[in-house]
């Protein structure tokens, strides 16, 4: 079996999608599957993904300049996915450049997939855009109902998207590595460095920008502070928001961007994990929270949901509400039991969850849809009943 992806989202990118598609590619090389990226993103030379990318050109992303939007008609791409010769194309955000990918699916008779990471459509209130949500709709219903099946990281975008009216929308959660993501990493070395020998850390991993909602812990650190509690809060990440973030917190500790063992000691040296952001399809940061035994506080929005269990191994707070928010955070600020406990709950949480597991899944549902004579048209929804990987939310 041969696959081409299309997307946006790759190394060196940092993001959720890219992680995810790093550990796909991982698997989909350990099971021997050939496969091509098309994307506007190349790791460099040495990287293990380098010769199976075809780099296009690119513009920036208006709202966020890191990321950019692949152009597609400026190469011959017609002429190399043919010398590939794939049997299944997937496609990971509606883009420009995934409607290229599409439009190559349907003329050559291919089975096409999609999956949903990302709450386009949510973030456009924060850039003066929400009078657009309707068409933003109308949109992505067009899109991913070109798709056989689109795939989604959480229950409670499964029933967003049907309720919008894609259709063949089908459930696979994220995987963790649990040995990557451990509270083995923790380190009072970490801690000392920056003044917490003794005072909890409030950390925030992820991209700093405003669709993360993070104007609401500017809120929840006043708040925290003028009720006496002694904190040290970390954000690890960059983006557009920080210089504000900065002048606004000059007690906080900015990292940057981190990875590998960086980032899991970070995870893992901190006390609880602040997520205000309404706008995940699942909060991948959350479940890495989870694997280094530490608890989250984070919304009732979309898929933190599935995720959070209110009392068992975090809480969960109205969204945009930092007065609750810090409530419950106060509350295990004085209670380091409470939290070891809950971290341990959350810990228990990821140990079925690993990345092998969900992406064999993936394989099975690829495998049915090139098989001659497999119904290409629903039949691969409907298996969201069964009992697989797909449940662990529910």
């Amino acid at each position: 079996m041969k696959i081409t992806y299309f997307t946006e989202s790759l190394p060196p990118n940092t993001d959720g999608v890219s992680h995810t598609l790093v550990r796909l590619s991982e698997y989909l090389q350990s099971q021997q599957v050939d496969f091509r990226f098309v994307s506007p993103f190349k790791p460099s030379n040495g990287h293990y993904l380098s010769d199976q990318v075809r780099k296009v050109r690119s513009i920036p992303f208006p709202m966020y300049s890191a990321y950019k939007m692949g152009m597609p008609y400026f190469h011959n791409l017609y002429e190399y996915l043919d010398d590939f010769d794939p049997d299944l194309i997937h496609v990971v955000s509606p883009t420009l450049l995934c409607r290229y990918g599409i439009q190559y699916g349907r003329r050559r008779g291919l089975p096409i997939v999609g999956t949903y990471h990302t709450h386009f459509v949510a973030y456009f209130k924060y850039y003066g855009f929400g009078r657009f949500e309707s068409l933003g709709w109308k949109y992505l219903r067009w899109f991913y109902n070109q798709c056989d099946v689109t795939y989604v990281p959480s229950p409670e975008v499964q029933g967003e998207l049907r309720s919008q009216g894609v259709e063949n929308v089908m459930l696979l959660p994220h995987g963790i590595d649990t040995n990557r993501f451990s509270p083995a990493y923790r380190s009072q070395e970490l801690r000392r460095q920056f003044g917490a020998d003794d005072s909890p850390i409030l950390l925030f991993v992820g991209r700093l920008v405003k669709e993360k909602d993070l104007a609401d812990l500017i809120d929840v650190n006043r708040i925290l502070g003028s009720r006496g509690y002694e904190f040290t809060m970390v954000f690890v990440g960059d983006g557009p928001m920080r210089d504000d973030l900065e002048s606004a917190l000059p007690n906080a500790h900015f990292t940057g961007t981190l990875a590998g063992e960086s980032l899991s000691r970070w995870y893992a040296s901190a006390d609880v994990f602040l997520f205000p952001s309404t706008t995940e399809t699942f909060g991948l940061v959350v479940q890495e929270s989870f694997a280094s035994a530490v608890p989250v506080v984070g919304v009732r929005a979309s898929g933190v949901i599935n995720l959070v269990d209110d009392g068992k191994n975090g809480y969960l707070t109205n969204p945009n509400d930092p007065e609750g928010m810090a409530e419950r955070v106060g509350y295990l600020l004085e209670r380091p039991q409470l939290r070891h406990q809950l971290g341990e709950n959350a810990r228990q949480k990821t140990e079925s969850r690993s990345w092998d597991k969900v992406n064999h899944q993936l394989l099975e549902d690829y495998q049915a849809m090139v098989t001659p004579g497999s119904d290409r048209n629903g039949s691969l929804a409907v298996a969201v009943d069964e009992p697989d990987i797909r449940h662990s939310d529910q």
